[in-house]
């Protein structure tokens, strides 16, 4: 079962799909992909191909481990999501050799269905408050949206009365039986995240995710000081090494690895085992495509302190192609009264259309995150 060809395909709205082919004829398929830098990706994809042709690709550890530490620069955005892809496609490849789904390779399943939330949008509290409406009779228990739009260092009472209105319409749109989550995406400084966070306290929120910017992780000590709410970050987190001084801090509670960033499956399922020994609880991020939600779905089913899943079905980024529009079997995802039924099929679970996959590689995209700029004409967090 040696690696015998590696493929890429860049593909709208804005994913990379990679596809493992061994000497055999077994294929694995994984989404190695940084949003907004998918050629940076390829390449690094491409060039870690020199390590892998030839290689037995069951020896997943060994390959990650090689891809990892071979290079006297390791870590990062593009080197871990490149390794990523790889390592998903490998487990995959592993899960339909031995005819089982990952995640009975890496202790069994320990539930039986996933609570996964969608997303919400809408500028304004009316748009907001009727598009909650809408996911909630189509089924979702959980919803996530913006807190914020763009915000400055230190900004006005009235933007944060503006983001709370925003949030309070949604919330008496849906009463307390279902979970609302806010992220602010690390659009606000620690000053106006600890006044809107505490702001935001009475609307009982399933978490807030994203507070602050990863590299000022420092300052969610303080802030758990100023607010109740759970806190959530990880998304741009990368391997455990990263993970370790925000799981030590004792700071956050759940933890948010992407399993197309942070160093794949099996990388995830050790941040996950860390996180537990903590105490904290894991909602892998995920508003890629249908490769990243099967392989952290593939962890969600074995992962104890895993409690809810992102998707991104209908989500704001996914124009003109969504999150099924790929796969051969779309039923594999299908969610009822908020959850996804436990996959059965080997590997990672689904099975991608390769002909339509090769057909929108041709067109490919072009997607990069908008740049956004404060009243004075400075730079700001999208």
């Amino acid at each position: 079962m040696k690696i015998a060809k590696l493929e890429l395909f860049k593909i709208p709205p804005r994913w990379l799909f990679l596809k493992i082919t061994t000497d055999d004829g077994l294929e694995g398929w994984g989404e190695p992909v940084v949003e907004g830098r998918a050629d940076t990706v390829k390449s690094a994809v491409t060039e870690m191909g020199d390590y892998l042709i030839g290689q037995d690709a069951s020896h997943i550890e060994d390959i990650w481990q090689t891809l990892y530490r071979s290079g006297f620069y390791r870590g990062g955005p593009v080197l871990t999501s490149a390794i990523s892809g790889i390592d998903q496609a490998l487990w995959d490849i592993k899960g339909k050799s031995l005819g089982v789904p990952v995640y009975d390779l890496l202790g069994g399943a320990v539930r039986d269905k996933m609570r996964v939330y969608s997303w919400i949008g809408g500028d304004k509290a009316v748009e907001a408050a009727e598009h909650a409406k809408q996911r909630v009779a189509a089924g979702y228990t959980a919803l996530k949206m913006n807190a914020t739009a763009d915000f400055e260092w230190i900004d006005s009472a009235l933007k944060v009365q503006e983001a709370v209105e925003r949030i309070a319409a949604v919330r008496e749109a849906v009463g307390n039986g279902i979970g609302l989550a806010v992220d602010f995406h690390g659009r606000l400084h620690r000053g106006m995240a600890k006044v809107l966070a505490k702001e935001l306290e009475p609307y009982k929120l399933l978490f807030i995710e994203e507070p602050v910017l990863p590299e000022n992780n420092e300052a969610l000590l303080e802030l758990a000081r100023h607010t109740s709410t759970p806190i959530a970050t990880g998304e741009r987190l990368y391997t455990r090494w990263g993970f370790k001084s925000l799981l030590t801090s004792g700071a956050v509670d759940i933890i948010q690895p992407d399993l197309s960033h942070t160093g794949g499956i099996w990388e995830g399922r050790k941040i996950a085992a860390m996180a537990e020994a903590f105490d904290v609880a894991v909602a892998p991020h995920c508003p890629l495509g249908p490769l990243t939600l099967a392989s952290s779905l593939q962890l969600d089913f074995c992962t104890p302190n895993a409690f809810i899943q992102e998707q991104s079905l209908e989500i704001h980024y996914n124009q003109h192609t969504d999150l099924l529009d790929y796969l051969v079997d779309p039923t594999v995802f299908k969610y009822e009264n908020g959850f996804v039924a436990r996959p059965t099929k080997p590997g990672l679970g689904v099975e991608i259309n390769e002909a339509r996959v090769r057909e929108a590689a041709s067109a490919g995209h072009q997607w990069h995150n908008p740049v956004w700029r404060n009243v004075d004409g400075s730079i700001t967090e999208w």
